[in-house]
Order: C-alpha cells, then structure tokens, then sequence
C-alpha cells in the first residue's frame, strides 16, 4: 500500500512536493461526521511554510485520494536535543472536507444576511421532500453554491443525486448543518459525505452497502488483534412525544401528544422519557413521530463494540 501527502491551500492549489520522512499517520473516518487524523513529520522550513491555517492535507492512498480536508491544528512543535534533533517534529491535526459544513448553522431564511432574519422566534425551515433531497437543500442553501456569496466554501459542489430516502418533513431553526442532515438521514439510515476529485470538492449522500456477506474478522483470518463488547438497559423504551404550537399562530398553545415505542420493554422493562418538539401543533406529517424515533438514537439498549 502506498501512501502520499500532499497539502493545498482553500482553493485546492498544490502547495510545494508530497511530504517525504513523515513517521507516523492516523485516520479515522466515522459515518456521518468528520474524519479525525494526525501525522507526525520533520519541521523543515518548507513544510512550516505550508502548514499554515486554511491550508488542506490530503492523503493519498494507492494513487486515490482517500481523505482530504482543513489543517485543524497545523502545528504542534517539538524539539530537544535528545530526541529530536535537526529541524524538531511537527504534529499536525486534520479532518475532511466535511468539517467545513459541520461549522454552519441552518438559517431560517437562508436568503437572507443574518442581520436580516425575521425577527420572531417561531419561523424555521420547513423542508417537505425526500430525506436526500431535503439533505441536499440544507447543504446547498447554506454553503454550497445556492448560499449567500459570504457563506459559500470554496470549490465545494453537490454530487450527482442518489435517489435514495423516503418523504418527511424537517424543521430547523438555527440548528448545527450536520445536525439537521443527520435528522434528515437517520430513519432511512443514509449516510453523506464530502470527497475532492480533481480540483473540486463534492458533497452527495449515498445508502450504505450491506456487507455483513463478505465482511469477517477473526484472529484465525490474522486480521483481528482484540474485541470487547458491553450490553447495557435501555434509557428509554417510550418516547412521549409533546409537541405545541407557536404562540404566535395559536394564542392558545394546542399540544399534540405521540406516543413512541421502540419494543425493548418486552426484553428489559418500560422506561418512559419526554421529548419536547415544539413549533410542531400536530402530527399529520410525521414530525412528532420522527422525532420519537431519532430520540431512541441516545436511547435504546445501549451495545458498544470496540475491535
């Protein structure tokens, strides 16, 4: 396997040659959120040069990009005598591209400066469509090409759509981007992702592949060095759902009331817990009941598995 690094600025330019003497390179990618990397490397003044905030590390993988994204911490120096003599050690911590969007918050009116928001508590984005396309607008309105010119990010471009995820409804008001897509994503389980080919960087969502067929690990196969495993009670096995009203549209603040069951409780016990959703009067389109479902995220029999 081989393994180049390159660093960019913003605008994907290639700053200098691939890094050469780096010692030690790690990655994780997790569904959903930004990946999470650090690589150690000689401090030659070349490479301080580039290393600098705004600029990009992309790694390379078998002369395929595998993950590329902003220097979120381009220099962590050290030197002594001992042990690192010549130039020193720079560490440097980085994410992928979708680290980017991650730092956004979804406008009500995303046409607007923020200075320019309607002024009442109680208006928010409302988004009736498919779980992509609804993923898809937030990005794009937010920081992609349909954003205001100030909140756009640089080279970034929707993917080609997938045609995945059924219709709901999404509600967001000033709410972290990642957050609201990963609202939009969860019931149909869809994952999204931010990936540079040539010098453009895509955002486009996808339905995870099934590899439970093929996939095996084990320390007979050699690629299985140690497993943990922790099985824990449920939080909660009822959402209770309340949702009301803004004061503006119903003076009265109606309240709906839906009742979310996850079917733990036959194994464990009920647990019940309140989930407030308010801004929603009713449940006709699927609101209080989505977010019954996305509360048992934090809350249903709590497995972890560690390989």
């Amino acid at each position: 396997m081989a393994i180049e690094l390159l660093v960019t600025d913003r605008n994907l330019n290639i700053l200098g040659d691939p890094i050469t003497g780096w010692t030690k390179l790690e990655c994780e990618q997790t569904h959903n959120f930004p990946a999470a990397g650090s690589v150690a490397m000689p401090a030659r003044p070349e490479y301080m040069e580039w290393l600098q905030p705004g600029n990009r590390l992309v790694v390379i993988r078998d002369k395929e990009i595998w993950c590329a994204g902003p220097l979120e911490e381009p220099q962590q120096y050290t030197w002594d005598l001992g042990g690192n003599a010549g130039h020193g050690t720079v560490t440097v911590q980085f994410t992928d591209d979708l680290a980017r969007v991650a730092g956004y918050l979804t406008y009500p009116e995303p046409a607007k400066a923020f200075s320019a928001q309607t002024t009442t508590s109680d208006k928010v984005r409302k988004i009736t469509d498919s779980a992509e396309a609804i993923i898809r607008t937030l990005v794009d309105e937010n920081c992609g090409q349909g954003a205001l010119a100030a909140r756009r990010i640089q080279r970034l471009l929707l993917d080609s759509p997938a045609g995945v995820g059924n219709t709901r409804t999404i509600s967001t008001r000033f709410e972290p981007l990642l957050d609201a897509c990963r609202t939009a994503a969860a019931t149909d389980g869809l994952g999204f992702r931010t990936y540079q080919d040539g010098d453009q960087i895509y955002f486009g969502v996808y339905a995870p592949a099934d590899r439970t067929a093929e996939a095996r690990f084990s320390a007979g196969l050699g690629n299985l060095r140690a497993v943990s495993h922790t099985l824990a009670a449920p939080l909660a096995t009822s959402e209770l759902v309340q949702g009301g009203s803004s004061p503006a549209d119903d003076p009265g603040n109606t309240r709906a009331y839906v009742e979310v069951t996850s079917g733990a409780a036959a194994d464990w016990y009920r647990v019940e817990k309140l989930v407030e959703q308010s801004g929603t009067d009713d449940g006709s389109e699927g609101e209080l009941t989505q977010a019954g479902r996305l509360a048992f995220g934090n809350d249903n029999p709590q497995a972890a598995l560690s390989m």
